[in-house]
């Protein structure tokens, strides 16, 4: 698989401070949070934690992409939403990794069709393009 080669129009710059247990910000200032490991994981849970942002990131992102595809397909996506479910573990290598489940939700078109355009939103999607054959993701239309 050979590397994805894209012509850069923004770059969101952040900074993290003592890793999963410290602080992460953004150069812009619009994003400030502490973040902790999930009591899940023996952390206190106390703050946010890169999962939780790697959900909200994805969501969004596959969320307009589905607004792009419906456009394109004239599809009515008013009212929907996309829920993203990212879960940590351990790898049998020793590490951790990632899945995600993407549940989305389309109450005005038929099943078919919202099949369909999740599929096509999950083609042009950065965060899935990003994450194809890297981890699990699973498409779910509720």
């Amino acid at each position: 698989m050979s590397i994805q080669q894209i012509a850069v129009a923004y770059t969101a710059v952040a900074t993290a401070e003592n890793g999963r247990d410290g602080r992460v910000a953004t150069d812009d200032g619009k994003l400030d949070v502490v973040v902790n490991p999930p009591k899940e994981m023996g952390g206190s849970g106390a703050g946010t934690n890169p999962e939780q942002l790697f959900a909200a990131g994805y969501s969004a992102c596959f969320q307009g992409a589905l607004g792009v595809v419906a456009r394109a397909a004239k599809a009515d996506i008013k009212g929907s939403t996309v829920t993203a479910q990212v879960g940590i573990g351990k790898t049998e290598a020793g590490g951790f990794g990632l899945e995600v489940e993407l549940i989305t939700s389309i109450p005005n078109v038929d099943r078919a069709t919202a099949e369909e355009l999740v599929a096509k939103a999950h083609e042009v999607c950065p965060y899935s393009n990003a994450t194809r054959g890297n981890i699990k993701v699973t498409l779910t239309v509720a």
